[in-house]
Protein backbone atom coordinates (compact mmCIF):
# COMPACT_ATOMS: atom_id res chain seq x y z
CA UNK A 1 0.00 0.00 0.00
CA UNK A 2 1.61 3.14 -1.12
CA UNK A 3 1.54 6.47 1.50
CA UNK A 4 -1.07 7.38 -0.62
CA UNK A 5 -3.21 4.94 -0.22
CA UNK A 6 -2.64 5.05 3.83
CA UNK A 7 -3.40 8.78 4.10
CA UNK A 8 -6.76 9.03 2.00
CA UNK A 9 -8.03 5.13 2.80
CA UNK A 10 -9.10 2.70 -0.03
CA UNK A 11 -12.32 1.95 -1.50
CA UNK A 12 -13.53 -1.37 -0.86
CA UNK A 13 -15.91 -3.35 -3.54
CA UNK A 14 -17.68 -6.50 -0.63
CA UNK A 15 -18.01 -8.92 -2.07
CA UNK A 16 -19.20 -12.83 -0.65
CA UNK A 17 -15.74 -13.92 -0.48
CA UNK A 18 -13.89 -10.56 1.15
CA UNK A 19 -13.12 -7.64 -0.75
CA UNK A 20 -11.30 -5.80 -3.62
CA UNK A 21 -10.42 -2.24 -4.39
CA UNK A 22 -7.45 -0.85 -7.06
CA UNK A 23 -4.80 2.27 -6.89
CA UNK A 24 -4.02 3.35 -10.40
CA UNK A 25 -1.25 0.50 -10.47
CA UNK A 26 -3.04 -2.26 -8.67
CA UNK A 27 -5.79 -3.56 -7.85
CA UNK A 28 -6.04 -6.25 -5.22
CA UNK A 29 -7.61 -8.50 -3.83
CA UNK A 30 -9.01 -10.29 -0.25
CA UNK A 31 -10.03 -13.62 0.05
CA UNK A 32 -11.58 -14.06 3.95
CA UNK A 33 -11.54 -17.30 5.68
CA UNK A 34 -13.41 -18.99 8.57
CA UNK A 35 -11.15 -21.55 8.99
CA UNK A 36 -7.46 -21.28 9.34
CA UNK A 37 -5.57 -21.71 6.10
CA UNK A 38 -1.84 -22.95 5.41
CA UNK A 39 -0.13 -22.02 2.95
CA UNK A 40 -0.30 -25.38 1.04
CA UNK A 41 -3.87 -24.97 0.82
CA UNK A 42 -4.14 -22.30 -1.12
CA UNK A 43 -3.11 -21.81 -4.77
CA UNK A 44 -3.56 -19.21 -7.04
CA UNK A 45 -3.12 -18.92 -10.81
CA UNK A 46 -2.83 -15.69 -12.86
CA UNK A 47 -2.34 -15.27 -16.47
CA UNK A 48 -3.12 -11.58 -18.56
CA UNK A 49 -6.95 -11.66 -18.57
CA UNK A 50 -7.79 -14.34 -15.88
CA UNK A 51 -7.39 -15.59 -12.55
CA UNK A 52 -8.47 -18.68 -10.26
CA UNK A 53 -8.08 -19.18 -6.53
CA UNK A 54 -8.41 -22.66 -5.01
CA UNK A 55 -8.91 -23.53 -1.24
CA UNK A 56 -8.19 -27.35 -1.00
CA UNK A 57 -9.20 -27.48 -4.31
CA UNK A 58 -12.15 -25.50 -4.28
CA UNK A 59 -12.22 -22.83 -6.54
CA UNK A 60 -13.17 -19.36 -4.83
CA UNK A 61 -12.86 -17.11 -7.38
CA UNK A 62 -12.11 -17.77 -11.33
CA UNK A 63 -12.74 -15.19 -14.59
CA UNK A 64 -11.49 -13.25 -16.89
CA UNK A 65 -10.18 -10.39 -15.07
CA UNK A 66 -12.31 -6.44 -16.19
CA UNK A 67 -8.27 -5.73 -17.96
CA UNK A 68 -4.97 -6.99 -18.69
CA UNK A 69 -2.53 -7.39 -15.66
CA UNK A 70 1.29 -8.40 -15.51
CA UNK A 71 0.64 -11.85 -14.21
CA UNK A 72 4.32 -12.51 -13.65
CA UNK A 73 4.51 -9.74 -10.56
CA UNK A 74 1.38 -10.84 -9.27
CA UNK A 75 1.69 -11.59 -5.32
CA UNK A 76 -0.11 -13.35 -2.76
CA UNK A 77 -0.15 -13.56 0.73
CA UNK A 78 -2.05 -15.25 3.55
CA UNK A 79 -2.46 -13.24 6.54
CA UNK A 80 -3.22 -14.31 10.24
CA UNK A 81 -4.07 -17.75 8.94
CA UNK A 82 -7.20 -16.06 7.50
CA UNK A 83 -6.96 -13.78 4.81
CA UNK A 84 -5.70 -14.38 1.46
CA UNK A 85 -4.01 -10.77 -0.33
CA UNK A 86 -3.20 -11.06 -3.86
CA UNK A 87 -2.03 -7.82 -5.57
CA UNK A 88 -2.48 -7.78 -9.59
CA UNK A 89 -0.17 -5.00 -11.38
CA UNK A 90 -2.39 -3.30 -13.87
CA UNK A 91 -1.12 -3.85 -17.27
CA UNK A 92 -2.91 0.19 -17.96
CA UNK A 93 -1.87 2.34 -15.10
CA UNK A 94 -3.70 5.25 -15.78
CA UNK A 95 -6.43 6.93 -13.82
CA UNK A 96 -8.48 6.36 -16.90
CA UNK A 97 -8.21 2.96 -16.29
CA UNK A 98 -10.28 2.56 -13.58
CA UNK A 99 -11.94 -1.09 -13.07
CA UNK A 100 -15.95 -1.13 -13.01
CA UNK A 101 -15.48 -4.86 -11.47
CA UNK A 102 -13.42 -7.13 -10.53
CA UNK A 103 -13.72 -9.96 -13.54
CA UNK A 104 -16.26 -9.78 -16.70
CA UNK A 105 -19.54 -9.52 -15.58
CA UNK A 106 -18.81 -10.14 -12.25
CA UNK A 107 -18.20 -8.50 -8.47
CA UNK A 108 -19.05 -5.19 -10.34
CA UNK A 109 -19.06 -1.82 -7.95
CA UNK A 110 -21.91 -0.38 -7.48
CA UNK A 111 -22.06 2.99 -9.05
CA UNK A 112 -21.98 5.03 -5.83
CA UNK A 113 -18.58 2.90 -5.19
CA UNK A 114 -17.14 3.31 -8.57
CA UNK A 115 -17.55 6.69 -8.60
CA UNK A 116 -15.38 6.61 -5.26
CA UNK A 117 -12.91 4.51 -6.47
CA UNK A 118 -12.54 7.32 -9.59
CA UNK A 119 -12.53 9.94 -7.97
CA UNK A 120 -9.69 8.21 -6.11
CA UNK A 121 -7.25 7.54 -8.70
CA UNK A 122 -7.95 10.90 -10.38
CA UNK A 123 -6.42 12.31 -6.82
CA UNK A 124 -3.69 10.10 -6.72
CA UNK A 125 -3.06 11.04 -10.78
CA UNK A 126 -3.29 14.91 -9.34
CA UNK A 127 -0.43 13.30 -6.59
CA UNK A 128 1.60 11.47 -9.16
CA UNK A 129 1.51 14.71 -10.97
CA UNK A 130 2.44 16.53 -8.33
CA UNK A 131 4.55 14.97 -5.57
CA UNK A 132 5.29 18.32 -3.32
CA UNK A 133 1.72 18.26 -2.67
CA UNK A 134 -0.57 15.97 -0.99
CA UNK A 135 -3.83 15.25 -2.33
CA UNK A 136 -5.15 12.67 -0.19
CA UNK A 137 -7.55 14.49 2.17
CA UNK A 138 -8.70 16.38 -0.90
CA UNK A 139 -12.42 16.16 -2.31
CA UNK A 140 -13.59 16.26 -6.07
CA UNK A 141 -16.84 17.66 -7.00
CA UNK A 142 -18.76 16.19 -10.26
CA UNK A 143 -19.34 13.01 -11.99
CA UNK A 144 -16.68 10.76 -12.89
CA UNK A 145 -16.01 8.88 -15.75
CA UNK A 146 -12.44 7.67 -17.47
CA UNK A 147 -10.74 9.34 -14.85
CA UNK A 148 -11.67 12.90 -14.97
CA UNK A 149 -14.71 14.95 -14.10
CA UNK A 150 -17.21 15.32 -17.08
CA UNK A 151 -18.30 18.71 -18.60
CA UNK A 152 -21.61 19.50 -19.75
CA UNK A 153 -21.88 19.33 -23.25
Amino acid sequence: MSDFDERSGVIRCKTEWGCWWQTIDEVTIEIHSDTELKSKQIECKTKVKHIQVKINGTIILEGDLYEAVHADDTVWTLEDKRMIRICLSKSHNTAAHCWPSLLVGKYAADPVIYDQMQRKLTLQRFQYENPGMDFSGASLTGNYHDGGPQLPG
